[in-house]
């Protein structure tokens, strides 16, 4: 009877929509071409397939928090603001999915003050970090087997710091489920 007083809740994001992809007619020439076999059309779906798209997004409530007041990694290996996002896509009877992962980076560091982008401090030792890691990445491979990290730290600015750790820490672990690559937008900007 208390059913009705309960809301179900979901601290993130979630969008369903359909999509007709509409590929360009060709030529004439190109039809009549004599490398171009002759194609009959079995359906209206294969000219214009319907997709169905769907995105949900989940935040953890573990270490959720402000940009700024909340980093790092706890002694449970929570990281800070860790969202999962999964896309599916349905065509042809067939469902597609791609799950993606985004969080703090996983050591014990912290920015302290509130003026725009304050400077990025590790709070805790190499060797009191790495436990903490450990759990974090073993929870990421029980639930996804493999994983690519694609580290976005600024490799070469005030953030370097934060990176050189983690590419410390990822080669302590050396977990062959893991595949690390360090990607610097300023160097792509």
């Amino acid at each position: 009877e208390v059913d009705f007083w309960i809301i179900p809740i979901i601290q993130g994001f979630v969008q369903i929509e359909e999509l007709v992809v509409n590929y360009s007619e060709s030529s004439d020439d190109d039809k009549s071409s004599p490398e171009t076999p002759p194609q009959e059309s079995t359906c209206v779906d294969d000219i214009h397939p319907t997709f169905l798209v769907a995105l949900i997004s989940r935040r953890s409530r573990h270490r959720a928090g402000m940009r700024y007041k909340r980093r790092g990694v706890d002694k449970n290996g929570n990281v800070a603001n860790y969202v999962e996002t999964e896309q599916l896509i349905h065509v042809h009877n067939h469902t597609l999915s791609f799950i993606q992962t985004r969080g703090s980076v996983p050591v014990f560091w912290s920015q302290v003050g509130y003026r725009y982008n304050p400077r990025p401090r590790l709070d805790k030792s190499e060797n009191e970090t790495v436990s903490c890691f450990r759990a974090h990445f073993e929870e990421q491979l029980k639930n996804y087997k493999k994983q690519v990290i694609i580290n976005l730290v600024d490799q070469t600015g005030r953030e370097k710091i934060i990176g050189d750790a983690y590419l410390k820490q990822v080669l302590l672990y050396n977990n062959p489920n893991l595949t690390y690559v360090s990607f610097d937008f300023h160097e792509h900007w």
